[in-house]
């Protein structure tokens, strides 16, 4: 087999949300594979400190801006170096990839991890492959105008087995939550995708059927202020608990009774896998690639933005001890399609299909 150029991932990093776990596991399953890679990301981020080490070469530059000239000099000279596939990461990254591409003479494919229509095409539309998370996401790059054909569907992973050993310990009394009791929790930036306030007025209706219930949110993001001025218009504010950034989130959800996602966008959303894994029961919108995690029984979907079926499917599983346990079982088979050896022996079949 004609070895696999070098692969160069570009990733802007400044946050540590899904995409950026994302680009850590690939990377890590890579070097399993034995690939000879470079990561370029920011300096100072969570990601390159995780790359770090996870003993992937790392360049860490000044990224402040989208475009930054550090992180494009540096991808120009590693594709001087030998044959070079450069991986853009985000859309930032794709400029400076695609930029480095013309200079270079280098190939670039790139990962679209949302299921926003694109602002404009530009290098989308000249990347050698376009790497969608879901069928959810692939759909929207069509309509966009992205040739079909150089579109492959990868599903984000996670590492199941690492994931099924978190235990939650003492997670609740060390976030300040009750320690015992039915619990909900939600792991997402607190941005208008991911759509807080049709959860807070999901548990606004549940308020009285159970009166122990708690959640816990845990994310960050610009509209943290106004979801807590609604939780206490709503009267809930006792019972709505924002944790900010959790730096063990899957702790978090291993001490759940159920997980929730209320999004009205969303390319897949690996919190879910996460909650999968551990056997922790879902409900969640019937948003973007969400549905294709959680077919064949594995969760309980409801419309976006509609409070009252979300309220409905989450009392569902809290009056059920069997729906419970079957949802868990269910889950847990489901996840096994979500690995994240599956997802970087996937990419590795796009980078051979462009090299």
């Amino acid at each position: 087999m004609t070895p696999l150029p070098r692969i160069v991932h570009l990733a802007s990093g400044r946050e540590w949300r899904g995409g950026q776990r994302q680009v850590l596991l690939l990377a890590q399953e890579l070097a399993r594979f034995g690939v000879d890679q470079l990561a370029i990301t920011t300096r100072g981020s969570r990601l390159a400190t995780e790359l770090a080490q996870a003993s992937v070469p790392t360049r860490a530059v000044g990224w402040r801006a989208g475009l930054s000239p550090s992180a494009l000099v540096a991808a120009v000279v590693a594709s001087r170096s030998g044959p070079t596939i450069i991986h853009a990461h985000d859309a930032h990254a794709l400029t400076l990839a695609g930029l480095a591409s013309v200079v270079t003479g280098a190939r670039f494919v790139v990962t679209r991890r949302v299921d926003f229509p694109l602002r404009r095409t530009g290098f989308w539309a000249r990347a050698s492959a376009v790497i969608a998370i879901s069928e959810a996401v692939r759909r929207i790059l069509i309509a966009d105008g992205i040739d079909p054909g150089r579109i492959s569907v990868v599903h984000s992973g996670i590492d199941i087995d690492g994931a099924a050993k978190v235990t939650a310990g003492a997670i609740r009394a060390d976030l300040g939550l009750p320690t015992t009791g039915l619990l909900a929790v939600s792991v997402a930036a607190l941005v208008a995708h991911k759509d807080h306030h049709t959860l807070l007025k999901a548990a606004a209706l549940l308020r009285n059927r159970f009166p122990d219930l708690h959640w816990a949110i845990a994310g960050d993001g610009i509209l943290r202020a106004e979801l807590e001025r609604q939780a206490r218009e709503l009267g809930i504010a006792a019972f709505i608990h924002f944790l900010g950034h959790v730096a063990e989130p899957r702790r978090l959800i291993a001490a759940a009774t159920l997980f929730t996602l209320s999004s009205i966008e969303e390319g897949l959303g690996t919190s879910i896998l996460d909650a999968l894994a551990l056997g922790i029961p879902v409900v969640a919108t019937r948003a973007g690639g969400i549905p294709e995690m959680l077919e064949g029984g594995a969760g309980i979907l409801t419309p976006p933005g509609d409070p009252a079926a979300l309220a409905e499917g989450i009392a569902q599983v809290l009056q059920s001890q069997e729906l419970r346990s079957d949802l868990a079982a269910k889950g847990r088979h489901a996840v096994a399609q979500f690995t994240d050896r599956g997802m970087a022996t996937k990419v590795l079949q796009v980078y051979r299909s462009v090299s």
